[in-house]
């Protein structure tokens, strides 16, 4: 966290439809309070890609909320850190590897969805994933330049 002088986090949030917009809200507050409102909206839509992804994979394709063996929901956590350059959004969960890792899709014109990760690798400096030592999900970041 030394290279990171400013952090903030958010969590843990069951991964349930109300989360992106609680994640964005979590986002400008914490942005105008380091003087960062010119990311605001750019960070915004990246939170929110990131946490909509969580709250999709723990649904089932019926739409009904998926739960784990110990019948708890998935959950997540953000993360905004902050060295003065780079802005890095985090986002944490417990989903299971057999959920498997985020990839971006490039989906037809006439999809409906699957734009998510395609958006961020337009928007972020960086991107990527991670399964943590000693955690049951994963981590996916991104990367900002402030200017």
């Amino acid at each position: 966290m030394a290279d990171w002088p400013l952090t903030s986090d958010l969590g843990p949030l069951g991964a349930l439809p109300t989360v992106p917009r609680l994640a964005r809200g979590f986002v400008s507050v914490t942005l105008n309070g380091w003087g960062l409102d010119a990311l605001a909206d750019v960070t915004e839509l990246l939170v929110s890609e990131l946490s909509t992804n969580v709250v999709r994979a723990s649904t089932n394709p019926d739409g009904s909320q998926r739960y784990d063996d110990e019948g708890k929901l998935p959950l997540l956590w953000i993360r905004l850190l902050f060295d003065h350059e780079r802005l890095m959004v985090e986002v944490w969960d417990t989903l299971p590897a057999s959920l498997g890792a985020p990839v971006a899709r490039h989906p037809e014109p006439d999809e409906e969805s699957g734009r998510g990760l395609e958006i961020i690798e337009t928007l972020a400096e960086d991107w990527g994933w991670e399964a943590v030592p000693g955690w049951a999900g994963k981590k996916v970041w991104a990367i900002l330049k402030v200017l």
